[in-house]
């Protein structure tokens, strides 16, 4: 071997040796994080195309130009949190985790007794100390308890929505109603439909139709029913009941008479946008949807209640999870979590969506004066003290539990039985998986 060579392998062996690799086998320079590419994770998130997805990748595309020395990457997941939380499992099956997910309050027992993960201030503490307090500086404690089990912080609140009623005014001007005095109560929505269809031949009524009993569970309980109850560390159904059955059997009547319809979100939402249902409820997360696409007067209405009972509204949306085991991407997860959290992100995200800020920080901020002069996002703002915990099943059954709930409402909805038997069937049927 000539001289220059082997003095150059010397040189090459002594950078080697003062040197590390990473998890990918990259050479990385010892004492410092200066990798020879971005630390990779993944977000797995809901949000489609007409639900927040522009915003959530306005939201990445910030992060990562800001952050040359990380890259995330999104996957959306169709169907909502159910399909999401499905195809968790399949990827954790498969050792595959990603970074952080948006889970849905309705997995929240769920997730925490069915899936490994680490709680964010786990990672605070050990990472991250000057973060310490960062939750309870940054979160109202009932806002914070969303995403808690049994005391413990499974995800941090993150989305947070709650459902309202949106009107077509133009609709009801033609059905000689008047839109300024829009209906409060389930038996004035039941009127109102009435005319709309006698007056214009067009549907007066929808309620979403999510894979997911959220919308529905605001209905039961404001008539005094309940989903589930808790005994220790177990939910137990209990929405087979008359009260119920009551407020169920309502919107399956007007479907029966043809003043509300059964049918898919996409159908009955574009058929709302094109003009032609007078009332639709469903999140304010659909907000900046409807008000960029729909050509008539748009307004909003708080949740019907049921004269002489409270509203009673589950908290929509989802929290952030972190599933990622490497020490390495669990640091990258929280700067990017911390970042979607902040006062810039959250307005880009309220404004890209209709959820409502879910930390105290807005407050004389842009995002305060955007809520305050927004129509819609006023009516869901004034519902917060309304708003208590989404239902979620417990359990290695948790998931068909929830499907089996799903398939009661088009059973009821389709008036293939009555609201009662329905639910009285599916209760059992709930009862017997937790056995």
């Amino acid at each position: 071997m000539k001289k220059k060579n082997f003095l150059n392998l010397i040189l090459l062996s002594g950078l080697l040796i003062g040197a590390g690799c990473s998890k990918d086998g990259e050479v990385v320079t010892k004492g410092t994080e200066i990798a020879n590419k971005p630390v990779e994770i993944e977000y797995w998130h809901v949000a489609s195309e007409s639900f927040g997805g522009a915003a959530i990748k306005e939201l990445i595309a910030n992060f990562n130009t800001n952050n040359p020395d990380i890259k995330v990457i999104e996957k959306f997941n169709p169907d909502m949190y159910k399909g999401l939380t499905q195809n968790l499992q399949v990827a954790i099956a498969s050792k595959k985790y990603p970074a952080i997910v948006q889970m849905g309050y309705s997995y929240l027992n769920y997730a925490e007794s069915n899936f490994e993960y680490t709680t964010p201030q786990e990672i605070v503490d050990k990472y991250f100390p000057e973060d310490t307090k960062y939750f309870e500086e940054n979160f109202l404690k009932n806002v914070l308890e969303l995403g808690q089990v049994n005391g413990k912080q499974v995800g941090i609140p993150y989305s947070i929505s709650n459902p309202i009623m949106y009107i077509n005014a133009d609709l009801f001007k033609e059905a000689g109603l008047d839109p300024n005095n829009l209906p409060e109560t389930w038996t004035e929505v039941v009127e109102a439909a009435k005319i709309i269809k006698d007056k214009t031949g067009n549907a007066g009524f929808f309620m979403q139709e999510y894979a997911d009993n959220w919308a529905q569970q605001a209905l039961i309980e404001g008539n005094g029913g309940q989903i589930l109850k808790y005994e220790g560390a177990k939910t137990i159904p209990t929405f087979a009941t008359p009260e119920s059955a009551e407020a169920y059997q309502l919107i399956a009547d007007m479907v029966k008479d043809k003043t509300a319809v059964h049918a898919t979100n996409e159908e009955a939402f574009q058929t709302f946008l094109n003009g032609k249902i007078g009332m639709v409820v469903t999140t304010i997360g659909k907000r900046e949807n409807f008000q960029s696409t729909a050509k008539f007067d748009l307004r909003g209405a708080k949740f019907p209640i049921f004269e002489g009972k409270e509203r009673k509204l589950p908290a929509g949306g989802n929290m952030l999870m972190i599933m990622s085991k490497s020490p390495e991407e669990q640091k990258v997860a929280w700067k990017f979590m911390k970042y979607l959290l902040s006062a810039e992100a959250t307005e880009k995200w309220t404004k890209g969506t209709g959820y409502l800020p879910p930390t105290i920080q807005q407050k004389g901020t842009g995002i305060e004066k955007f809520i305050s002069e927004n129509q819609l996002m006023s009516v869901a703002a004034s519902q917060m003290e309304d708003m208590g915990k989404w239902a979620s099943f417990s359990g290695s059954n948790g998931l068909q539990a929830e499907q089996i709930l799903i398939d009661t409402r088009d059973i009821i909805l389709s008036n293939e039985k009555t609201a009662a038997e329905a639910l009285e069937e599916a209760q059992k049927k709930i009862m017997d998986l937790m056995k």
